[in-house]
């Protein structure tokens, strides 16, 4: 039977993952689109395009993020979080916020072959690129849920050995 996450695994899983989902509504379209992310400070920071979903994000901010953890399919953990979506314009702030995204992400990427290729999501040259949008969704309710059916999923001293991005 799942069970609820305490707050310390919720913010554990929310730091060590790398890939969550954005659901997002408006105009009576719900859109849900994975994104690769980094979490600091209660945001979950991306970096995205023009497209449908910063569309629907700035027409509706309130969004939903989930992200979970899955070892096989009796032992899982699962974060739901609530929050609102909001550009990073300033530019100190969106320098910090490119930051912790080159940060959080590099730690879990090995070799540097993706880093230089088009598909690294967090290689940014200029500060002021017009074509890309630096995010935050700024959290304002977070819940989780776990399942250890047969062996009990990783405790929280496993979790310290663990690698970031494969709890």
């Amino acid at each position: 039977m799942p069970e609820a996450l305490n707050d310390e695994r919720i913010e554990y899983v929310l730091q060590h993952q790398l890939l969550g989902h954005i659901g997002c509504h408006a105009d009576d379209i719900t859109y849900v689109v994975p994104i690769c992310y980094a979490y600091d400070n209660n945001c979950i920071y991306g970096r995205t395009y023009e497209g449908m979903k910063l569309q629907i994000m700035r027409k509706n901010p309130a969004v939903c993020f989930q992200v979970e953890h899955i070892e096989n399919m009796a032992q899982w953990q699962s974060v739901v979080c609530w929050g609102t979506f909001e550009e990073v314009i300033d530019i100190d702030q969106r320098q910090a916020a490119i930051q912790v995204l080159k940060n959080r992400i590099s730690v879990s990427v090995e070799g540097n072959a993706l880093q230089h290729s088009a598909y690294w999501p967090f290689f940014i040259n200029e500060l002021d690129n017009p074509n890309d949008v630096i995010f935050c969704i700024r959290l304002n309710k977070k819940t989780g849920r776990l399942s250890s059916i047969g062996n009990p999923v990783n405790t929280k001293a496993d979790m310290a050995q663990t690698q970031p991005g494969s709890i």
